[in-house]
């Protein structure tokens, strides 16, 4: 099968600018999750141990199924897959708005976690083939959109949820609607991009 690697010479910049645009949304909304703490917190009155366990199911869910799913769309890439991935983040942003106790939150935050765990190994598969050869500017540009979803995170719960409490979470959900039309428009852009360079 040809590969976008063997066919174009120059990085496909508009899919880079578009997968590091996805990666700030999804990252931006993972990154909340740490600061809604006090708030969880003060809302189940948890202990430290419970704050500990959000985070674990979280992680599980993040960074272990990582390697599994990457597994997986090597061997059947699905470019379509981060709309799905985004589409369990959503899922875990309405339960963590809605949840009505601890187990729901813990649900919830590792819906979170698979979200992200679907999203980051298909949009770096993706980020790899638009480089044409370039995978350190390639990813350079992939990674940007990470840290400063990673960085604004924080900031936004601490503009919107924080002062508003639990059920504002539900407002976020516009931002995981916002990464799946962008992630949907990549995936499409990125398989016209493979089936024009195989003719």
């Amino acid at each position: 099968m040809t590969t976008l690697v063997n066919v174009s010479h120059r990085p496909l910049l508009p899919i880079l600018l578009a997968l590091s645009g996805a990666h700030l949304l999804n990252d931006l909304i993972s990154s909340m999750i740490p600061a809604m703490y006090p708030l969880l917190k003060e809302a189940y009155q948890l202990d430290f141990t419970q704050v500990g366990l959000i985070t674990l199911a979280f992680q599980v869910t993040s960074s272990l199924l990582q390697p599994v799913l990457g597994f997986v769309t090597d061997h059947k890439p699905w470019p379509y897959a981060m709309v799905a991935g985004m589409a369990a983040t959503l899922s875990g942003l309405v339960g963590l708005a809605c949840a009505g106790n601890y187990a729901m939150v813990l649900v919830s935050a590792a819906m979170v976690g698979l979200g992200s765990a679907v999203f980051h190994p298909e949009a770096t598969r993706m980020a790899r083939h638009a480089a044409a050869g370039q995978q350190g500017f390639a990813q350079g540009i992939f990674q940007i959109g990470g840290h400063a979803g990673y960085r604004d995170g924080p900031l936004l719960a601490a503009m919107i949820v924080v002062p508003r409490g639990q059920t504002s979470i539900a407002w976020v959900s516009v931002v995981a609607l916002a990464a799946m039309v962008l992630m949907a428009w990549t995936g499409a852009l990125f398989r016209n991009a493979q089936l024009a360079d195989c003719r």
